[in-house]
């Protein structure tokens, strides 16, 4: 009952506005990696002027052609190639899964680049979860420089929080039932000693042709925002059945973060081998 409650005064929060809050970062993930990647870091050295780094900003050598790829080369690409290898070695040194986490429950994970897919098969129902990494890290707002003297330990930290599919299929029925899923901004953090709340939430659940890509908007949608809270309650219900509840979503956060940053990682390492043209 308190649950119910519970989730009834969530859905009035939402009610009150349209649009959905940007993910916030998660506290209780204790991830290594601080909320400025080192490469935004360049700019700390004429951030309380508000200038832009001088690395982006120095006047242009004259370019030089020297590598048999043929391609052109200047001395900013010289700086900038020693930048990436030291901002590479860096977010090596912080990562904090060399390897991406495994999830409980006995999701298989699947992965095609920044898209991953967690499947699960129980009595007769198939469960499926599709998330995409990019543009999955919340933005910060950048405070007055004056006022934030913070040192490194004290930054946020970044933590990806993907909005993520939800596709339960059984055997006998036409199509699958569908739903969008994400982590708003008002509902990602419980405390100990309270009545556990909902760190995700359902926005939109609709029957969808199993496998398709794209929504279809010829089918029905049912948008949570004017809900009766009962049902809304019952439909989260129906998922933790199934295994995706507050302790799903901890592990989805903490896999897509480590995946998030294992693919800068290789987003860098590409881009300085482009950048040497090797």
């Amino acid at each position: 009952m308190l649950k119910s409650v519970s989730r009834a005064v969530q859905l009035a929060a939402r009610l009150s506005s349209s649009v959905p809050s940007a993910p916030a970062v998660r506290p209780a993930l204790r991830l290594s990696r601080a909320f400025t990647r080192s490469i935004w870091s360049l700019s700390h050295s004429g951030a309380a002027s508000g200038s832009r780094p001088r690395l982006l900003t120095a006047t242009r050598a004259l370019p030089t052609v020297s590598c048999g790829c043929g391609s052109l080369h200047t001395e900013g690409d010289k700086v900038f190639a020693e930048f990436l290898t030291d901002e590479i070695k860096e977010e090596q040194k912080i990562q904090k899964n060399k390897t991406l986490p495994k999830m409980s429950g006995g999701w298989e994970l699947e992965l095609n680049g920044t898209e991953a897919k967690l499947i699960r098969s129980l009595s007769g129902e198939k469960v499926t979860i599709t998330f995409n990494v990019n543009n999955s890290i919340p933005p910060q707002l950048e405070e007055d420089p004056e006022h934030t003297q913070k040192s490194q330990e004290d930054e946020p930290e970044i933590v990806s929080t993907p909005n993520f599919v939800v596709e339960v299929t059984k055997s006998g029925a036409k199509n699958p039932l569908v739903f969008d899923c994400h982590f708003p901004e008002d509902e990602t953090s419980h405390g100990d000693g309270e009545e556990e709340s909902d760190i995700f939430a359902i926005r939109e659940v609709s029957f969808q042709p199993e496998g398709d890509a794209e929504w279809k908007e010829t089918s029905y949608t049912l948008n949570t925002d004017s809900l009766d809270w009962a049902l809304y309650d019952h439909l989260m219900d129906f998922l933790a059945d199934r295994g995706v509840d507050n302790t799903f979503a901890d592990e989805l956060m903490e896999l897509s973060t480590a995946l998030e940053h294992q693919e800068y990682i290789k987003f860098l390492e590409d881009l300085s081998t482009f950048v040497k043209c090797k």
